[in-house]
């Protein structure tokens, strides 16, 4: 299995979100995964522009490194989303992620992979935001296993309590056996299935404005 992991911390690989993701790829590599880490600094993936220009084309007109990390995730089996909680919600750099995937989750493109969520916070508070990170990674058509969230006050000074590393561990392994075994989560199937049929009444209504995603559903899904 290969993964992609997206960290988006402005801390990159020396903060606690790193850590964390850093437990739950040992966990996958542990199954035999290969991972790779792309650390979602303020210029790698820049905001949306709302030009409209993926859902006419396929590709985004802005000239940053989206493209490349999207391929490298088409590529991939298994895509981990990690961010610190700020404010109640994921990281600046990783919502620039997420809003430049408009095309992808209207053809919903990473259909097929395995994914996960991984937050770390100061005072916790963490659920709701790796719900909101699986929400997202059901929108573009991917499975999520699951999620792990680590509140730092409540943490002791070496790091993680021994309970948080083996449920980042578990994760990881969970996130293998997923797609090594084709395992459906069912409520995530349940929301993907009901997703689907949103996006495809969608793009269909918008097929004039909208001709690379039209094209897509009637190649690969049948508009």
């Amino acid at each position: 299995m290969k993964i992609v992991s997206l960290l988006a911390s402005p801390h990159g690989l020396n903060g606690n979100t790193a850590a964390l993701l850093r437990l739950v790829l040992d966990g996958a590599e542990a199954e035999g995964a290969k991972a790779e880490t792309i650390v979602l600094k303020g210029d790698t993936v820049l905001p949306c522009l709302g030009c409209d220009a993926c859902h006419k084309k396929g590709r985004c007109a802005r000239k940053d490194d989206f493209e490349s990390v999207k391929e490298k995730i088409f590529a991939a089996d298994g895509l981990v989303l990690a961010s610190p909680n700020y404010i109640f919600n994921v990281s600046a750099q990783l919502k620039a992620f997420m809003d430049r995937c408009c095309g992808v989750i209207h053809c919903m493109s990473f259909w097929g992979k395995y994914g996960a969520s991984v937050v770390t916070s100061g005072g916790g508070g963490d659920e709701p935001v790796t719900e909101y990170i699986n929400h997202f990674l059901v929108t573009t058509g991917a499975l999520p296993v699951g999620g792990l969230g680590a509140a730092m006050s409540v943490m002791p000074d070496c790091g993680f309590t021994e309970e948080v590393r083996e449920a980042a561990r578990e994760l990881g392994k969970r996130l293998v056996d997923a797609w090594r075994t084709k395992m459906v989560p069912p409520q995530a199937e349940k929301g993907r299935n009901e997703f689907r049929e949103r996006m495809l009444a969608l793009v269909n209504y918008r097929k004039e404005e909208w001709p690379y995603e039209f094209q897509h559903w009637k190649e690969r899904m049948s508009v």
